[in-house]
């Protein structure tokens, strides 16, 4: 395990830089929407009984006010999230560049848990502004959940379809590449395997070599 970590390399492009900002930018748009929702008393309607702005809305919880009423949860929240953040943050250090959908998927998760973390620590709850209709029940959440939301989306669709370990590849590119492993894996095998027979033969003719005796014995007894 250790060796394996010890592998791991740091994958930091210029991809990954400009992801950085869209991580900052998407913090400052969650955290600006809520200053603004709150100075200013959002409410109206951009569908009815789907999409609708209601302000002044807080949760203590998390999603559909989960351990909002335990006196211990936003503490749990709290230390969930920022161990969730260091994960993150070192799985995208290490994923190579190649893989910038998944690292996309990470900058939006990040980018939400940072702005709801920063809630939590400053007023010990979430501001929530958005009311969106899910199941038939008007649930409230903001941007912050829009992009943990839309990012874990976008991760698993990379997994399943696109990217080149995905389960079922769809691109053209995920399947050459999963393609051009498969064949570099049967070339491993193969040389393995003509590796091995050489060591045979030599085992073989080892054992002849320690018994030279008794071979000399056999042909004596041909010939005789």
């Amino acid at each position: 395990m250790l060796e394996k970590l010890k592998k791991l390399k740091v994958n930091i492009g210029w991809k990954s830089i400009v992801l950085i900002g869209v991580c900052v930018a998407l913090v400052l748009v969650d955290l600006l929407t809520k200053i603004f929702e709150e100075r200013d008393g959002w409410n109206f309607i951009v569908i009815r009984n789907f999409l609708e702005v209601a302000s002044g809305s807080r949760n203590p919880g998390c999603a559909f006010s989960f351990l909002a009423e335990a006196t211990w949860g936003q503490i749990f929240l709290i230390v969930v999230t920022f161990i969730m953040l260091i994960l993150l943050v070192g799985f995208f250090i290490v994923l190579p560049e190649r893989f910038i959908i998944l690292k996309v998927a990470v900058a939006m998760v990040a980018a939400g848990a940072i702005g709801n973390l920063i809630d939590r620590i400053a007023y010990r709850e979430v501001r929530d502004f958005v009311e969106l209709n899910m199941f038939g029940n008007m649930t409230s959440c903001n941007f912050a959940d829009f992009w943990i939301v839309l990012g874990a989306v976008l991760a698993v669709v990379d997994l399943l379809f696109l990217n080149e370990w995905a389960v079922f590849p769809l691109t053209k590119s995920a399947k050459a590449a999963q393609a051009k492993r498969k064949e570099e894996e049967e070339a491993k095998k193969q040389a393995v395997a003509t590796s091995e027979v050489p060591q045979e033969e030599d085992k073989q003719t080892e054992v002849k070599d320690e018994h030279p005796e008794d071979e000399n014995k056999q042909d004596n007894e041909e010939n005789g």
